[in-house]
Formats: structure tokens, C-alpha cells, sequence
């Protein structure tokens, strides 16, 4: 065979020369997107069983293209398989090889285009894994409950400007989190529904003249309702110039590579000398090339910058598609690289989480030192003079006056002498220091969304039995 026959075999027929080497080195797509075959067999498999359903094929044939795909399969998992650069992508490398031993496979092309073919074969991609990012974040949630429930009750600051605010516990603090991934779940889940509308039968631009039924691939690819009623594309230009999955799915791998950094953040935070609120583990931390002291935590480090990586993936897909026209442009292959990349980097970034979170050690002794800080219950000082009836605006002022009393005197706010107090203001009478207490503090905060210990139980509880 020429190698001109070779490199133009599936569209090359109105042109009287092969593409330059050059362009071929360019063009390619098959060294990243044949991570895709598996999908690829899939679809062509799908899409031989329907052509047989309808006519176009014969039993016979579609059991040996069936037959030879699966031979692919099993050759290519065991990575026996040897990839073409010349032959531009997967599709082409997959039906060159099985036309080679399937004669039948000649007609597999029928109906369909590498335009609605690598649509699909995305979706079904995507779909796949969605699955596996669902799998990780039930994992870290299961991780950052069981954080939780062990550290119901140590108490640490919350923290406002990265300032000292309010007294929460750690509990409370890591179930914050829990809301975030749980969200994120959500937004997989509708990246995979974005996904789950098979787009085969639309051909390159409008479909087919040919007697296809699109409800059947449709079926034996999964692509169906909660009923299991098929789901085809409506239009067959929109179908094939779509990115609207990739780009849902790498939107939802960016916003939970944000949450991932704030949570690294302050792991990073909490676990500094000045904190000291946590220890993390070994096995995710590092040290210092030449100071032997240091204690480095890497993996939540390396987490805030996959943060970034996952926008540009986003970002990516974003400026691709902007100001394309209807419907298939080449721009679109490389759609791919940034979608693979997020999926691959949000799997693993998922897990080192989970992982080191599930090693953390939170130090009771030095969380409850800084909780301790009486400064945290200047607002419940506010409302224990509301409650004696002031307008909070006024309690507001009252409390700031205390507050410069003790700055001035260099007295923690609950030990100022009672005579001193009167000065801030009349209504602190007797009492008013009853109202620095940690156990009363979290017992006053039981309502809905708040972390009083009975309201935290309850949640706890919750998540445990969603997270069954």
C-alpha cells in the first residue's frame, strides 16, 4: 500500500497528494484522544447493531465487526496495540485496523461521521467520569464527617479578615466543607445530565438520508432518562458543534478545585507554628533540603495550585469555543487535552485530600487556648444587653467601649473591674461577666445552621446517613 493510500484512506479521494509531514505532526490528535478507544468501540459497536437492526448490515457482518472489535479491545488493553500517528486520531486507527481484519468494516462508516462519532464518544467519556469523581468526593466527605464527629467538641476562633470573630468548633468548621463537596456532587451529576443526550446519527452537519433509528444507539449506549427512554440530540448542527459538556464538567472541576484550596488554606494555616491547631501526616507533608526542622504541607500546597490549573482548563474550553461558527471546526480538537487533564487532575487531587485529612490531628489543648481568647464573645456580651433591652446599634457601641477599656488597661475583657465597666456604659450591672463562657456560648447557638452541640449532632447524624 502507498503511503499516500495510506495517509488519505478514509477522506483523501479529491486530492491528488498526501497532507505534509509537517501537517501531519500538527493535525494528529491520536497521541492524547486514543485514550478515548474504549468509548470508540463502544459506539461503533452500538452503531453496528443498529445498522444490522435497520438493514444496512447483515448478522453476519455486524457479529464480525462485533467480534473484531471486542478483539481490538482486549488487544489494546493489554496495550499490544500499535497507535498511527499518520492515521490522525483514534477513529481512524481503530476502523483502519479493523477493516484490515474485518472486510465487513467497510461499511461500519455508514451513517455516521468522525464529527457525531467523537461527540459521542466524549459524552460517553465524560458520563464515565463523572462517575468516578462522584465515587472520590463521597469518599472525602465520608473522611471530613469522621474528622467532624471526633472533634465535636474542640473549639477553635472562627475567623473573619483573618481576624479572631467568634468562637466555632472544628466540627463545625470541617461540616462547612462537607455543604461545599456536597454542591459539587450536584455539579458533576449535572455535567454527566448535560452529557447523557446521544448526538450518533447526526452525521457531520445534517444527518443522513439513509433509514437509521437514533433511539436505538441511543439505548444501548445508556444514553436514557430516568425511565430508560432514549435520549437523542434534537438538532443535528448543534449536536456536533456542541463542547457544552466538557466545558460543564471542567466549570464543575474548577469550583471544586476552589473549595479544595480554601479547605488547603487553612489546613496550611492551622497547621503553622503561630496556630498550631493541627498536625498533618507525615506521609503528605515534606521537609527542607537544608533547614532539618522544617515541616512543609506540601499536599495542601500543591492543592491550591491545581486550583489554577483547573480555571485554565476552564478557561480553555471558554476561549475555544467563543467565536466559532456552526457547526464542526478543527479548533474543537483540541477540546480535549484541557477536558482530560481536569478529569485526571480532579481525580487525584480528590484523593490526596481525603487522604490527608484523614491522617490530621487536631491539638484540643492549643484549639481550646485560642477559643478561650474572651474577645470571641464580645457579640454575645452585645446580645445579653439587647436581651436587657438596648437597641443592638447602641449594645454595639457599648461593648466597643469596653473593648478599648481593656486595650488600655491591658486586661483580658472579662476581668474588668465592675467600676470600670459603668464607665463604658450603665446597663453592664452585675453579671454581665457570666456571659464569657464557652459551654454557654455554644448551649445559646442550637438553631438551625448554628453550632450548638445538640444542632451539631443532628447534622453529623444527617450526613452519616446520606453518606451511607
Amino acid at each position: 500500500m502507498s503511503a499516500k493510500h495510506k495517509t488519505q484512506a478514509t477522506w483523501g479521494g479529491r486530492f491528488s497528494a498526501g497532507p505534509a509531514e509537517l501537517m501531519l505532526q500538527f493535525g494528529e490528535s491520536v497521541s492524547f484522544d486514543r485514550r478515548l478507544w474504549s468509548q470508540d468501540i463502544r459506539g461503533s459497536k452500538a452503531h453496528a447493531t443498529m445498522l444490522a437492526r435497520v438493514g444496512i448490515l447483515s448478522a453476519k457482518e455486524c457479529a464480525a465487526i462485533v467480534r473484531g472489535l471486542d478483539g481490538l479491545a482486549r488487544e489494546i488493553q493489554a496495550g499490544k496495540f500499535k497507535w498511527q500517528l499518520e492515521l490522525e486520531d483514534v477513529h481512524m486507527n481503530i476502523e483502519r485496523a479493523l477493516t484490515e481484519r474485518v472486510p465487513a468494516a467497510a461499511k461500519l462508516h455508514t451513517a455516521r461521521s468522525r464529527n457525531d462519532q467523537v461527540a459521542t464518544d466524549v459524552r460517553l467519556w465524560i458520563k464515565d467520569q463523572c462517575v468516578a469523581v462522584e465515587g472520590a468526593l463521597v469518599a472525602l466527605l465520608k473522611t471530613l464527617v469522621k474528622l467532624a464527629a471526633a472533634n465535636a467538641t474542640v473549639y477553635v476562633p472562627g475567623y473573619t479578615h483573618l481576624q479572631r470573630a467568634q468562637p466555632v468548633s472544628v466540627a463545625h468548621h470541617l461540616l462547612a466543607y462537607v455543604e461545599m463537596f456536597n454542591r459539587d456532587r450536584k455539579r458533576f451529576a449535572a455535567a454527566s445530565d448535560a452529557a447523557n443526550w446521544c448526538p450518533l446519527g447526526s452525521g457531520a452537519i445534517a444527518g443522513t438520508t439513509l433509514p437509521i433509528k437514533r433511539e436505538i444507539t441511543a439505548k444501548l449506549l445508556g444514553f436514557v432518562d430516568a425511565k430508560g427512554r432514549p435520549r437523542v440530540t434534537t438538532n443535528s448542527m448543534d449536536a456536533v458543534a456542541d463542547r457544552d459538556p466538557a466545558t460543564e464538567f471542567c466549570f464543575a472541576a474548577a469550583l471544586c478545585g476552589v473549595h479544595l484550596s480554601r479547605l488547603a488554606e487553612d489546613m496550611i494555616l492551622w497547621s503553622s507554628t503561630e496556630f498550631g491547631f493541627v498536625r498533618l501526616p507525615d506521609a503528605f507533608s515534606t521537609g527542607s533540603s537544608l533547614m532539618p526542622q522544617k515541616r512543609n504541607p506540601d499536599s495542601m500546597e500543591l492543592l491550591r495550585g491545581k486550583a489554577a490549573r483547573f480555571q485554565a482548563s476552564l478557561q480553555h474550553l471558554l476561549s475555544l469555543t467563543k467565536g466559532l461558527p456552526l457547526t464542526y471546526n478543527r479548533d474543537l480538537q483540541d477540546d480535549k487535552p484541557p477536558l482530560f487533564d481536569a478529569a485526571d487532575q480532579i481525580l487525584l487531587a480528590l484523593a490526596v485530600t481525603e487522604a490527608t485529612m484523614a491522617g490530621a490531628k487536631f491539638n484540643r489543648e492549643r484549639c481550646h487556648a485560642a477559643a478561650a481568647d474572651p474577645m470571641l464573645l464580645a457579640t454575645d456580651l452585645a446580645d445579653w444587653l439587647v436581651v436587657r433591652g438596648m437597641p443592638f446599634r447602641q449594645a454595639h457601641h457599648a461593648v466597643g467601649r469596653l473593648v478599648a477599656i481593656a486595650e488600655k488597661h491591658r486586661l483580658p475583657l472579662h476581668e474588668i473591674p465592675q467600676e470600670l465597666a459603668l464607665t463604658a456604659d450603665p446597663a453592664f450591672t452585675k453579671g454581665w461577666q457570666e456571659v464569657f463562657n464557652l459551654t454557654r456560648a455554644f448551649q445559646s447557638r442550637e438553631k438551625i445552621g448554628m453550632p450548638g452541640p445538640r444542632t451539631l449532632e443532628r447534622e453529623i447524624k444527617r450526613w452519616q446517613k446520606a453518606l451511607r
